[in-house]
């Protein structure tokens, strides 16, 4: 059962994971080792699955985003466990969900810049096939972030 602190210190730590122990603490109202026990037990509970750095993307030059609709003829089992290790094994495929609707799969796609969208369409097709992929380019990024709203965790009334 979460109560309002834990909530407050996952939603702090989510925006910057890099707060020290001491700050988090004072922030939360609770003494250092108060802190460090909660959050040991989220993490040992789940709720912290890791910790991670966001890097920049324009300074790690792959600035462009594409999102690839793709349309596949095959549902089964197989073929979906194909996809899934091709497309695991592509590092500028930064996120890939299943569709209900007109497609079955959206890729985000990160990239130096959009001309290097076939490199990528190309090691995808050439091991499987595909249906049909559409791709669409970011223009500008409205919002972007990890962060998840935290109300909804366990124990909120």
């Amino acid at each position: 059962m979460l109560d309002d602190r834990d909530r407050r210190i996952l939603d702090m730590l989510q925006k910057d994971a890099s707060i020290s122990v001491t700050d988090l603490a004072e922030r939360v109202a609770l003494s250092v080792s108060a802190c460090s026990r909660r959050i040991q037990r989220l993490e040992e509970s789940g709720h912290i699955a890791r910790r991670i750095v966001v890097l920049d993307r324009e300074r790690m030059g792959v600035p462009t985003t594409v999102f690839a609709l793709v349309k596949t003829a095959h549902h089964s089992d197989d073929w979906t466990e194909s996809f899934r290790g091709i497309i695991s094994d592509i590092p500028e495929i930064v996120e890939a969900h299943r569709l209900t609707g007109n497609h079955d799969y959206i890729l985000k796609i990160v990239l130096p810049r959009v001309e290097h969208y076939d490199v990528i369409y190309k090691q995808i097709v050439r091991k499987l096939e595909l249906f049909d992929v559409s791709a669409s380019i970011s223009m500008e990024e409205l919002k972007n972030g990890m962060a998840i709203p935290v109300g909804y965790a366990a124990g909120y009334r």
